[in-house]
Formats: C-alpha cells, sequence, structure tokens
C-alpha cells in the first residue's frame, strides 16, 4: 500500500509541472494564463507566434504523462501491485495537470497529457486518439472539437483493444474529465463562435 501511494503521488506531482508555464517564462513570453483562451496548453503558446514554444510545451505535458505511467508499470512489475496501477497513475498525472499543486491548482485542459498517459497505457490506443485528433483537425481546423471527438472515441478504442474492466472504467473517467474542461469550447462551438486555424 505505501508503494502504491508512493507512485500515485509521484504521478501527481509529474503531472503538476506545468511546461506552457515554464517554457512562457524561459522564452520571455507572457503568462499563457493571462491571454488568449488563458488555458496553460500548447494551443495557446501557439497564439503567441512561437510554434517552438508551442511545441516544447505539447512535448513536455505529454512526455510527464508517459513517464507517469512507465514509473507504474515498472514498479507494478517490481513489487507486484495491482494491475491497473498504471491506470490510476495515468488519472493521478492528468490530475495533476488540472489541478497543479506548484500553480495555485489552476492547470490546463489535459489534451496532451492525455495522449502521453493513452500512448504508455497501450501504443493502439494513443495511436488511435492521436489519429483521431489529426483526421478531425485537418478537416475543421479547430482544435477544440478535434480534442472533444478523440476524447469521446478513446474509451471506446479502450473497450475494443482492451475489454471491460476496471483499466476501461478509469479510462473513460479522464477521459470525461477532458470533455468537462472544454465546456466552454462545448457552448461556443454550439453557438458557432469557436475560432479555427486559419491555414497557411
Amino acid at each position: 500500500m505505501t508503494e502504491l501511494t508512493l507512485i500515485l503521488a509521484a504521478a501527481y506531482l509529474l503531472g503538476s509541472v506545468s511546461f506552457a508555464i515554464l517554457v512562457a517564462r524561459a522564452y520571455g513570453l507572457p503568462d499563457p494564463r493571462s491571454h488568449g483562451s488563458g488555458n496553460p496548453g500548447a494551443t495557446n503558446m501557439l497564439r503567441t507566434g512561437r510554434k517552438s514554444a508551442a511545441a516544447l510545451t505539447l512535448l513536455g505535458d505529454a512526455l510527464k504523462g508517459y513517464v507517469a505511467v512507465w514509473l507504474a508499470q515498472w514498479a507494478t512489475t517490481r513489487w507486484n501491485l495491482p494491475a491497473f496501477l498504471p491506470y490510476l497513475a495515468a488519472l493521478a498525472a492528468f490530475l495533476g495537470h488540472l489541478f497543479p499543486v506548484f500553480f495555485g491548482f489552476k492547470g490546463g485542459k489535459g489534451v496532451a497529457t492525455a495522449v502521453g498517459v493513452l500512448l504508455a497505457l497501450d501504443a493502439r490506443l494513443g495511436s488511435l486518439a492521436v489519429a483521431t485528433w489529426a483526421l478531425v483537425f485537418a478537416v475543421t481546423r479547430i482544435s477544440s472539437l478535434s480534442a472533444l471527438v478523440a476524447a469521446a472515441l478513446a474509451p471506446v478504442y479502450g473497450w475494443l483493444l482492451l475489454g471491460s474492466g476496471p483499466q476501461t472504467g478509469i479510462l473513460a473517467l479522464l477521459c470525461a474529465l477532458v470533455l468537462a474542461r472544454h465546456h466552454s469550447n462545448i457552448r461556443k462551438l454550439i453557438s458557432g463562435e469557436e475560432a479555427a486555424f486559419k491555414k497557411r
């Protein structure tokens, strides 16, 4: 039980590292929480015009989720812990991103971190989610809609690939949180006010 608690705490702390804020400080950019959508994530960083800053944010947020799950997978084998621990660690890392202890519990929407944990949990599952996002974005050029569709379908992919069980339930909860964090985007999509990225 002690090992399980330590792994989940470590996953949460990893998730609490906001790369959007750290990258913005390194680049001398405004705090991402103070402009655009106010969301500390890669999409809002892209609005600064610094593509490299957005790319670093995306990579960092995805990598922290991946590492959190990888550590849990290692610990599960090392200490013979429950098989669903990596899924709990994925949820803990995701909650860390949403409510980061290092930044006043005000975090992002978690799309990149969700991608990272999905890829670590099952490469097929993560790849299908990424492909879904890319396909919807290619058609609509709307990042939030792409994330919503990918999040809605990820539990379906999980059920098809992994079967039913606690793992799929935890996955469904994680994806439901992604949908919930996009509530303002959903309202804008319904009203037709959600902005799309222009093709270049």
